[in-house]
């Protein structure tokens, strides 16, 4: 019974943690306000978002506007690209948030006589991305989809994403180097 009480309290967390965050992006202002500041403003010359705002975001506070974008393409790393001893889960850190749609790109080289070949996992659960466990990752990507263009992987579901590469039996991944997980966002259009 513990066990299932502390299950359902961390999913809890997490979903208002994953709505409060799209939200916090929301403009809650007034028709007035310049979409950046407090979303107060009364029409009447003075305060927040008077009516010195355009609605072109370079109204009183001179912000530009918050709009939301639409879905991205992500470079995997950067321009680091995928490849061993690069900190994935850092980067994926310092680029959040991902939302529905996105797109991420694991772009690295084939295997040749001087590059180790790299591949791309998808783990079904937390204990498995963090056991490096293969027997139950599915392989989204072969040693040689990273090549060009790089092999392309689009979120569509409200669900983490834990990704590593599988190769040398799984040693990328146990080593902490090459592996990451994501929580696609909801983009709020307004």
């Amino acid at each position: 019974m513990g066990f299932t009480f502390a299950y359902r309290l961390i999913l809890v967390v997490a979903v208002a943690s994953v709505l409060g965050i799209s939200l916090a992006n929301k403009d809650w202002g007034s028709p007035n306000s310049n979409y950046t500041g407090w979303g107060w403003g009364w029409g009447w010359g003075w305060g927040w978002g008077s009516s010195k705002s355009n609605h072109t975001g370079q109204g009183f506070n001179n912000h530009p506007l918050n709009e939301t974008q639409g879905s991205k393409k992500i470079i995997v790393g950067g321009s680091e690209n995928w490849h061993f001893g690069f900190n994935y889960s850092n980067w994926a850190v310092n680029n959040a948030p991902f939302y529905f749609n996105d797109t991420l790109v694991f772009k690295y080289d084939p295997p040749s006589n001087t590059t180790f070949p790299h591949s791309v996992y998808l783990f079904p659960d937390r204990w498995s991305y963090l056991n490096c466990d293969l027997k139950r990752a599915k392989m989204v990507a072969n040693t040689t989809e990273g090549g060009g263009d790089g092999f392309e992987f689009v979120l569509k579901r409200w669900t983490p994403y834990y990704f590593a590469c599988g190769e040398r039996n799984g040693f990328h991944c146990k080593v902490g180097s090459m592996r990451f997980m994501v929580m696609p966002l909801f983009r709020w259009h307004y």
